[in-house]
């Protein structure tokens, strides 16, 4: 008998707790949430608030407005929600003052920091994304060059949503490896660093045949928490370069013969940094493998050709070993070390740098830099000769 009230009991026990975890005590629906897609961070004309743009989906918005039959002047699936505060979190909440929901913000796609903010210093400013713990930190960081109220409010032809435009607009980067795509846990672990410069993209309202529209192009490269400079598209695909993030892009040379120009189409590449100290001296080393394609050429020289394709690779190696250069300069003289040198040090002689750390700046703009490029051409398309007769 005891031992079937034993049984009975535990299976008493375990029906208790599987009908406790068929709930959620703390679930939120969807129609009780504003569902954040986007944030813009100023600061307040002539005063020390900060002023902060939060954009909202509206969810039963988000369809064409032809299926909606909608005007083109009520057709936004958005709504900005623009106010200001002694600080972001302050002013983040006080959103509730004009929105009935609460703010919700894992599927926040995109950080946007004005220019003025990035020059004051922006620690104060993303403290808050860091230290909340519903906020996802995957989300991508910008630098504004107008303000980020407007740049959220500019529509796109292909998406309803500013915010998830400038975040696809990123994504496509890319395709050309000019821009810094830079999410915000790389951007914080970077300003962590005592030494490698934290660095984001820039973002800008263009004239588009009449209308504005959202450009993403350069990089803003930052010392500690403040904006030091930037870099042009040329530039930042060297910095891309040293740093492993190349994915694709066309590089231009000249045709051999010198009659025209070839489009060479990045496949894949890869990077290795590699610190070397002997005795006093601090050399670093970056080897740097390509693999790509002849993608089009408008020279009537048949290309395809193991002597023509070991030029194009001399050209092609040259061109590479420019753009790094060319970023190795700019970073040099705003004495900011975007390339993560002084972290490959610390990692590889963790001795010699606790003398060097507190030098770094007085180090890295002497630093002596080998670049070394091995790149390969291996197709040249549904075509070998150029469409000319032979």
């Amino acid at each position: 008998m005891g031992k079937h009230v034993y049984a009975l009991l535990k299976k008493l026990i375990c029906f208790i707790l599987v009908l406790s975890l068929t709930g959620c005590w703390n679930r939120r629906e969807l129609d009780e949430l504003g569902i954040v897609m986007g944030i813009g961070i100023d600061k307040e004309n002539n005063k020390d608030e900060v002023q902060i743009t939060t954009q909202i989906a509206k969810p039963g918005k988000i369809k064409t407005a032809k299926n909606a039959g909608q005007s083109e002047s009520d057709e936004k699936a958005y709504w900005n929600i623009k106010n200001s505060g002694i600080t972001v979190f302050d002013t983040l909440r006080g959103a509730t003052h004009e929105s009935s929901r609460k703010l919700f913000f894992p599927h926040n796609y995109i950080v946007i920091i004005s220019r003025s903010i990035a020059e004051e210093g922006v620690q104060k400013y993303i403290d808050f994304f860091i230290r909340d713990p519903e906020v996802r930190i995957g989300f991508y960081i910008l630098v504004s060059k107008n303000k980020p109220d407007e740049i959220l409010d500019i529509k796109s032809e292909l998406e309803r949503i500013p915010a998830n435009n400038i975040s696809k607009l990123l994504e496509a980067q890319a395709a050309t490896s000019q821009t810094a795509v830079v999410k915000f846990k790389d951007f914080a672990t970077r300003m962590i660093s005592k030494t490698t410069a934290p660095i984001a993209p820039f973002a800008e309202i263009v004239d588009d045949r009449g209308k504005k529209a959202i450009s993403v192009s350069g990089t803003a490269v930052f010392k500690t928490d403040k904006l030091a400079g930037e870099l042009d598209k040329t530039e930042t695909r060297g910095l891309l370069w040293v740093i492993n993030k190349i994915k694709s892009g066309i590089i231009v040379v000249d045709c051999p013969n010198g009659d025209g120009k070839v489009s060479l189409e990045i496949i894949r590449a890869s990077s290795k940094i590699t610190p070397q100290i002997e005795g006093n001296k601090i050399k670093i080393k970056v080897d740097i493998k390509e693999e790509g394609n002849l993608g089009e050429q408008s020279c009537k020289t048949n290309l395809a050709t193991p002597p023509m394709f070991e030029l194009l690779n001399k050209e092609q190696d040259a061109a590479i070993k420019n753009e790094v250069m060319s970023a190795l300069k700019k970073a040099k003289e705003l004495n900011t070390d975007i390339f993560g040198f002084g972290e490959s040090i610390h990692q590889k002689y963790p001795n010699q740098w606790k003398n060097m750390e507190s030098r770094w700046d007085e180090l890295f703009p002497d630093l002596e830099v080998e670049v070394n490029v091995q790149s390969n051409l291996n197709l040249t398309g549904r075509i070998n000769r150029p469409a000319v007769p032979e």
